[in-house]
């Protein structure tokens, strides 16, 4: 693992960027996290300072990566993990100024809260063992922000130091977990046209793996998921880059959907 200081380092470069909308480059040694477990440790001393700089509290989790469609076009073949603070969730409708935004994206997602804490002691968890822990689920929107120099060469380490991508979500009603929930099927739409269509399970097989997978891996990193906590599972669709103006529409069936602009 990285020193104490040196992922502190990284976690304020990292922090300096999103701030102040500048991109991010690969970061010099010994700052570089070498591999998901130095990049997990700078995500959490990163979020430690947004979240000191009015972000809000942890209020749950991204998950990105799970679908062959997401991995194909990042070039990544497993899931990754990011953190996703309080003032960044939003109520369907809302309006979101693009120019807070290097360069925004969208993605389709199905939210799961839980309704209660995800004990280390149970796992390994598998899309059965951890459906008992989801209180409701919610349609959503990802924010997602392309803040690199270029995000197919700076490396997965720093995309996950970075909480890969992540700048935010929008979710609707929550509702009942579905029977056969991944046979849902989910469509995004932008200014009224179809530019995606999906289905849940796209989402390695079923949207609970992918709960499932994030609980392991918060479990092997000394975490837990908890009581409360909104879990985004992974977009059905490719990300789409949006414009000021652009009014986006997330619409997943029986789940409800989303909607949001960008001014």
């Amino acid at each position: 693992m990285m020193s104490p200081e040196n992922a502190l380092t990284a976690a304020c470069e990292l922090y300096s960027a999103r701030l102040n909308r500048r991109p991010i480059s690969r970061l010099p040694e010994p700052f570089l996290p070498m591999g998901e477990d130095e990049a997990y440790q700078v995500q959490a001393v990163l979020n430690g300072k947004l979240s000191g700089a009015g972000f809000g509290h942890l209020a749950g989790y991204k998950i990105g990566c799970t679908t062959a469609v997401m991995q194909a076009y990042l070039g990544i073949p497993s899931p990754c993990g990011g953190g996703i603070l309080s003032s960044t969730v939003a109520p369907s409708g809302v309006a979101l100024n693009h120019a807070n935004f290097r360069h925004p994206g969208v993605e389709c997602e199905i939210a799961a809260r839980l309704g209660a804490d995800v004990p280390a002691a149970g796992a390994p968890y598998d899309r059965v063992s951890i459906a008992r822990f989801v209180d409701a689920l919610m349609p959503a929107a990802e924010i997602v922000d392309d803040r690199y120099d270029d995000w197919r060469t700076i490396g997965t380490p720093i995309l996950i130091a970075d909480n890969f991508f992540g700048a935010g979500c929008v979710v609707g009603e929550a509702v009942g977990v579905p029977d056969a929930l991944e046979e849902i099927a989910g469509a995004m739409l932008i200014n009224g046209e179809v530019v995606g269509r999906g289905r849940a399970s796209d989402v390695l097989g079923h949207p609970f793996e992918a709960l499932a997978w994030l609980a392991n891996q918060l479990i092997r990193q000394g975490k837990e998921l908890g009581a409360g906590d909104l879990v985004l599972t992974g977009s059905v669709v490719q990300t789409n880059w949006v414009a000021a103006g652009d009014r986006v529409v997330m619409d997943l069936g029986p789940l409800g959907s989303v909607a949001l602009n960008f001014e």
